[in-house]
Protein backbone atom coordinates (compact mmCIF):
# COMPACT_ATOMS: atom_id res chain seq x y z
CA UNK A 1 0.00 0.00 0.00
CA UNK A 2 1.05 3.58 -0.61
CA UNK A 3 1.29 5.69 2.55
CA UNK A 4 1.13 9.43 2.98
CA UNK A 5 2.40 11.21 6.11
CA UNK A 6 0.81 14.56 6.93
CA UNK A 7 3.04 16.09 9.59
CA UNK A 8 6.58 14.68 9.51
CA UNK A 9 7.51 15.47 13.09
CA UNK A 10 8.16 13.43 16.20
CA UNK A 11 5.33 10.98 15.51
CA UNK A 12 4.93 11.04 11.73
CA UNK A 13 8.67 10.93 11.19
CA UNK A 14 8.99 7.86 13.40
CA UNK A 15 6.10 5.75 12.11
CA UNK A 16 6.58 6.86 8.51
CA UNK A 17 10.29 6.20 8.80
CA UNK A 18 9.70 2.70 10.18
CA UNK A 19 7.37 1.89 7.27
CA UNK A 20 9.77 3.32 4.69
CA UNK A 21 12.73 1.43 6.15
CA UNK A 22 10.81 -1.80 5.60
CA UNK A 23 10.32 -0.95 1.94
CA UNK A 24 6.81 0.52 1.91
CA UNK A 25 6.16 3.43 -0.44
CA UNK A 26 5.83 6.39 1.91
CA UNK A 27 5.33 10.05 0.93
CA UNK A 28 6.22 12.68 3.53
CA UNK A 29 4.68 16.15 3.65
CA UNK A 30 7.10 18.62 5.21
CA UNK A 31 7.05 22.28 6.07
CA UNK A 32 10.20 24.00 7.34
CA UNK A 33 12.25 20.79 6.95
CA UNK A 34 11.49 20.26 3.25
CA UNK A 35 14.76 21.50 1.74
CA UNK A 36 16.88 19.67 4.31
CA UNK A 37 15.04 16.34 4.05
CA UNK A 38 14.85 16.48 0.26
CA UNK A 39 18.63 16.82 0.18
CA UNK A 40 19.68 14.72 3.17
CA UNK A 41 16.89 12.29 4.00
CA UNK A 42 15.52 11.41 7.42
CA UNK A 43 17.44 10.42 10.57
CA UNK A 44 15.69 8.45 13.33
CA UNK A 45 17.58 7.95 16.59
CA UNK A 46 15.68 5.21 18.39
CA UNK A 47 15.99 3.26 21.61
CA UNK A 48 15.17 0.22 19.48
CA UNK A 49 17.93 0.87 16.94
CA UNK A 50 18.74 4.04 15.04
CA UNK A 51 18.60 4.32 11.26
CA UNK A 52 18.92 6.80 8.43
CA UNK A 53 16.86 7.01 5.26
CA UNK A 54 19.15 8.85 2.82
CA UNK A 55 16.42 9.30 0.21
CA UNK A 56 12.71 9.78 0.95
CA UNK A 57 9.69 10.92 -1.04
CA UNK A 58 9.55 14.48 0.30
CA UNK A 59 6.87 16.99 -0.63
CA UNK A 60 6.42 20.66 0.15
CA UNK A 61 2.71 20.80 -0.77
CA UNK A 62 -0.12 18.31 -0.34
CA UNK A 63 -1.52 19.50 -3.67
CA UNK A 64 1.49 17.91 -5.43
CA UNK A 65 1.38 14.56 -3.62
CA UNK A 66 0.04 11.37 -5.24
CA UNK A 67 -3.15 9.65 -4.13
CA UNK A 68 -2.47 7.30 -1.22
CA UNK A 69 -4.11 4.17 0.12
CA UNK A 70 -3.46 5.25 3.71
CA UNK A 71 -2.86 8.74 5.06
CA UNK A 72 -1.42 9.07 8.56
CA UNK A 73 -2.34 12.51 9.90
CA UNK A 74 0.20 13.43 12.57
CA UNK A 75 -0.55 17.14 12.81
CA UNK A 76 -1.53 18.80 16.07
CA UNK A 77 -5.30 19.12 16.29
CA UNK A 78 -4.88 22.90 16.39
CA UNK A 79 -4.11 22.62 12.65
CA UNK A 80 -7.06 20.39 11.71
CA UNK A 81 -8.85 23.23 9.95
CA UNK A 82 -6.28 22.79 7.15
CA UNK A 83 -7.32 19.18 6.47
CA UNK A 84 -10.29 20.29 4.36
CA UNK A 85 -7.86 21.47 1.69
CA UNK A 86 -4.84 19.26 2.40
CA UNK A 87 -6.52 15.87 2.21
CA UNK A 88 -8.47 15.86 -1.11
CA UNK A 89 -5.40 15.54 -3.42
CA UNK A 90 -4.33 12.43 -1.49
CA UNK A 91 -7.68 10.65 -1.52
CA UNK A 92 -9.18 8.01 -3.76
CA UNK A 93 -12.43 6.15 -3.20
CA UNK A 94 -11.01 3.71 -0.63
CA UNK A 95 -8.31 5.78 1.10
CA UNK A 96 -8.09 5.29 4.86
CA UNK A 97 -7.21 8.38 6.91
CA UNK A 98 -5.74 7.59 10.35
CA UNK A 99 -5.74 10.49 12.81
CA UNK A 100 -2.73 9.91 15.07
CA UNK A 101 -3.74 12.77 17.31
CA UNK A 102 -4.58 13.57 20.90
CA UNK A 103 -7.99 14.12 22.43
CA UNK A 104 -11.62 13.13 22.05
CA UNK A 105 -13.67 13.67 18.91
CA UNK A 106 -11.40 14.69 15.98
CA UNK A 107 -12.75 11.82 13.86
CA UNK A 108 -16.32 13.03 14.36
CA UNK A 109 -15.42 16.48 13.06
CA UNK A 110 -13.44 15.13 10.09
CA UNK A 111 -16.33 12.83 9.12
CA UNK A 112 -18.62 15.87 9.06
CA UNK A 113 -16.37 17.38 6.37
CA UNK A 114 -15.89 14.14 4.42
CA UNK A 115 -19.06 12.04 5.02
CA UNK A 116 -17.90 9.03 2.98
CA UNK A 117 -14.28 8.97 4.08
CA UNK A 118 -12.74 5.89 5.71
CA UNK A 119 -11.42 7.11 9.07
CA UNK A 120 -9.58 5.46 11.95
CA UNK A 121 -8.01 6.71 15.16
CA UNK A 122 -4.35 6.10 15.87
CA UNK A 123 -3.48 6.14 19.58
CA UNK A 124 0.29 6.26 19.93
CA UNK A 125 1.97 5.44 23.23
CA UNK A 126 5.37 6.89 22.44
CA UNK A 127 8.02 9.24 23.78
CA UNK A 128 9.48 10.95 20.75
CA UNK A 129 10.65 14.43 19.76
CA UNK A 130 11.95 16.23 16.71
CA UNK A 131 15.35 17.58 17.70
CA UNK A 132 16.45 19.09 14.40
CA UNK A 133 15.62 19.26 10.69
CA UNK A 134 14.71 15.75 9.56
CA UNK A 135 15.97 14.40 12.89
CA UNK A 136 13.70 12.35 15.18
CA UNK A 137 14.66 11.23 18.69
CA UNK A 138 12.58 8.19 19.70
CA UNK A 139 13.24 7.83 23.42
CA UNK A 140 11.01 4.97 24.56
CA UNK A 141 7.81 2.99 24.00
CA UNK A 142 6.28 3.27 20.51
CA UNK A 143 3.22 1.02 20.40
CA UNK A 144 0.15 2.23 18.56
CA UNK A 145 -3.50 1.16 18.66
CA UNK A 146 -5.49 1.58 15.46
CA UNK A 147 -9.26 1.89 15.94
CA UNK A 148 -11.78 1.99 13.06
CA UNK A 149 -14.24 4.87 13.29
CA UNK A 150 -17.82 4.63 12.06
CA UNK A 151 -18.09 2.52 8.92
CA UNK A 152 -14.37 2.41 8.14
CA UNK A 153 -13.19 -0.54 6.04
CA UNK A 154 -11.83 -2.90 8.70
CA UNK A 155 -9.87 -4.92 6.14
CA UNK A 156 -7.75 -1.87 5.30
CA UNK A 157 -7.32 -1.10 9.01
CA UNK A 158 -6.10 -4.66 9.62
CA UNK A 159 -3.62 -4.30 6.74
CA UNK A 160 -2.24 -1.11 8.29
CA UNK A 161 -1.78 -2.93 11.61
CA UNK A 162 -0.03 -5.81 9.81
CA UNK A 163 2.25 -3.43 7.88
CA UNK A 164 3.24 -1.62 11.08
CA UNK A 165 3.94 -4.90 12.86
CA UNK A 166 6.07 -6.13 9.97
CA UNK A 167 7.97 -2.84 10.16
CA UNK A 168 8.89 -3.38 13.80
CA UNK A 169 6.13 -1.32 15.42
CA UNK A 170 3.97 -2.79 18.16
CA UNK A 171 0.49 -2.28 16.69
CA UNK A 172 -2.97 -3.59 17.55
CA UNK A 173 -6.53 -3.30 16.25
CA UNK A 174 -8.81 -1.99 19.02
CA UNK A 175 -12.27 -0.52 19.61
CA UNK A 176 -12.64 3.21 18.99
CA UNK A 177 -14.17 4.56 22.23
CA UNK A 178 -12.01 2.42 24.49
CA UNK A 179 -8.84 3.43 22.63
CA UNK A 180 -9.57 7.17 22.68
CA UNK A 181 -10.51 7.27 26.37
CA UNK A 182 -7.60 5.05 27.43
CA UNK A 183 -5.21 7.50 25.84
CA UNK A 184 -7.04 10.33 27.62
CA UNK A 185 -6.29 8.69 30.98
CA UNK A 186 -2.64 9.61 30.44
CA UNK A 187 -3.00 12.67 28.22
CA UNK A 188 -5.37 14.78 30.27
CA UNK A 189 -3.38 14.80 33.53
CA UNK A 190 0.18 14.89 32.20
CA UNK A 191 -0.13 17.31 29.29
CA UNK A 192 -1.84 20.03 31.30
CA UNK A 193 -0.04 19.53 34.59
CA UNK A 194 3.43 19.79 33.04
CA UNK A 195 2.35 23.14 31.57
CA UNK A 196 0.71 24.77 34.58
CA UNK A 197 3.53 23.67 36.90
CA UNK A 198 6.24 24.12 34.24
CA UNK A 199 7.77 20.71 34.88
CA UNK A 200 8.27 17.18 33.54
CA UNK A 201 6.50 13.88 34.11
CA UNK A 202 9.13 12.49 36.47
CA UNK A 203 8.94 15.50 38.78
CA UNK A 204 5.15 15.33 38.93
CA UNK A 205 5.30 11.74 40.12
CA UNK A 206 8.22 12.29 42.51
CA UNK A 207 6.14 14.66 44.65
CA UNK A 208 3.47 12.85 46.73
CA UNK A 209 1.03 15.78 46.45
CA UNK A 210 1.13 16.03 42.66
CA UNK A 211 1.17 12.24 42.31
CA UNK A 212 -2.08 12.16 44.27
CA UNK A 213 -3.51 14.93 42.10
CA UNK A 214 -2.54 13.17 38.86
CA UNK A 215 -4.07 9.92 40.12
CA UNK A 216 -7.29 11.76 41.01
CA UNK A 217 -7.44 13.30 37.54
CA UNK A 218 -7.02 9.85 36.00
CA UNK A 219 -9.99 8.64 38.06
CA UNK A 220 -12.06 11.49 36.64
CA UNK A 221 -11.26 10.37 33.09
CA UNK A 222 -12.18 6.80 33.94
CA UNK A 223 -15.43 7.96 35.57
CA UNK A 224 -16.30 10.03 32.50
CA UNK A 225 -15.65 7.07 30.20
CA UNK A 226 -17.88 4.84 32.30
CA UNK A 227 -20.65 7.45 32.32
CA UNK A 228 -20.47 7.45 28.53
CA UNK A 229 -20.77 3.67 28.39
CA UNK A 230 -17.16 2.97 27.45
CA UNK A 231 -16.03 -0.50 28.50
CA UNK A 232 -12.58 -1.90 29.19
CA UNK A 233 -11.21 0.93 31.37
CA UNK A 234 -10.90 0.61 35.14
CA UNK A 235 -8.81 1.94 38.00
CA UNK A 236 -6.18 -0.74 37.41
CA UNK A 237 -5.45 0.89 34.07
CA UNK A 238 -4.66 4.19 35.81
CA UNK A 239 -2.22 2.39 38.08
CA UNK A 240 -0.60 0.83 35.01
CA UNK A 241 -0.19 4.28 33.42
CA UNK A 242 1.48 5.54 36.61
CA UNK A 243 3.89 2.59 36.62
CA UNK A 244 4.71 3.04 32.92
CA UNK A 245 5.39 6.74 33.41
CA UNK A 246 7.65 6.09 36.38
CA UNK A 247 9.62 3.63 34.24
CA UNK A 248 10.20 5.96 31.30
CA UNK A 249 12.77 8.70 30.89
CA UNK A 250 11.95 12.20 32.18
CA UNK A 251 9.60 13.52 29.54
CA UNK A 252 7.93 16.73 28.39
CA UNK A 253 4.62 15.90 26.67
CA UNK A 254 3.62 17.56 23.41
CA UNK A 255 1.54 20.26 25.12
CA UNK A 256 4.51 21.24 27.28
CA UNK A 257 6.68 21.59 24.17
CA UNK A 258 3.98 23.73 22.57
CA UNK A 259 3.88 25.90 25.68
CA UNK A 260 7.67 26.22 25.77
CA UNK A 261 7.65 27.39 22.15
CA UNK A 262 4.53 29.57 22.59
CA UNK A 263 2.51 27.58 20.06
CA UNK A 264 -1.26 27.07 20.37
CA UNK A 265 -2.04 24.26 22.81
CA UNK A 266 -4.48 21.43 22.08
CA UNK A 267 -6.93 22.50 24.75
CA UNK A 268 -10.14 21.89 22.81
CA UNK A 269 -9.86 18.18 22.01
CA UNK A 270 -7.82 17.32 25.10
CA UNK A 271 -10.02 19.13 27.64
CA UNK A 272 -13.00 21.16 26.44
CA UNK A 273 -14.51 18.40 24.28
CA UNK A 274 -14.21 15.46 26.72
CA UNK A 275 -15.33 17.59 29.69
CA UNK A 276 -18.43 18.67 27.76
CA UNK A 277 -19.21 15.11 26.64
CA UNK A 278 -18.92 13.85 30.20
CA UNK A 279 -21.14 16.66 31.48
CA UNK A 280 -23.85 15.75 28.95
CA UNK A 281 -23.74 12.22 30.38
CA UNK A 282 -24.24 13.63 33.89
CA UNK A 283 -20.60 13.35 35.03
CA UNK A 284 -18.52 16.33 36.18
CA UNK A 285 -14.72 16.48 36.05
CA UNK A 286 -13.87 19.23 38.59
CA UNK A 287 -10.10 18.72 38.76
CA UNK A 288 -9.73 18.63 35.00
CA UNK A 289 -12.16 21.52 34.51
CA UNK A 290 -9.91 23.61 36.74
CA UNK A 291 -6.88 22.47 34.73
CA UNK A 292 -8.67 23.47 31.51
CA UNK A 293 -9.34 26.96 32.89
CA UNK A 294 -5.71 27.36 33.96
CA UNK A 295 -4.49 26.33 30.51
CA UNK A 296 -6.80 28.81 28.80
CA UNK A 297 -5.52 31.56 31.09
CA UNK A 298 -1.91 30.70 30.31
CA UNK A 299 -2.50 30.56 26.57
CA UNK A 300 -4.38 33.86 26.52
CA UNK A 301 -1.49 35.54 28.32
CA UNK A 302 1.22 34.42 25.91
CA UNK A 303 -0.94 34.55 22.79
CA UNK A 304 -1.40 38.29 23.32
CA UNK A 305 2.32 39.02 23.54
Amino acid sequence: MRYGIIGTGAVGGYYGGMLARKGHEVHFLLNSDYDFVAANGLQVDSCNGSFRLPHVNAWRSAADMPQCDVVLVCLKTTLNRALATMLPPLLHEHTLVVLIQNGIGPEYDLQAIFPHLNIAAGLAFICSAKIGPGHIDHQCYGNINIAPYGNADKAIVRQVVDDLKASGVGAALTGYDEARWKKAVWNMPFNGMTVVLDTRTDRLLACPSTLQLVRGQMSEVIGAARALGVEGIDEAFADKMIRNTLAMKPYSPSMKLDYDNRRPMEIYYLYTRPIAEARRAGFDMPRLSMLEAELKFIQERYADK
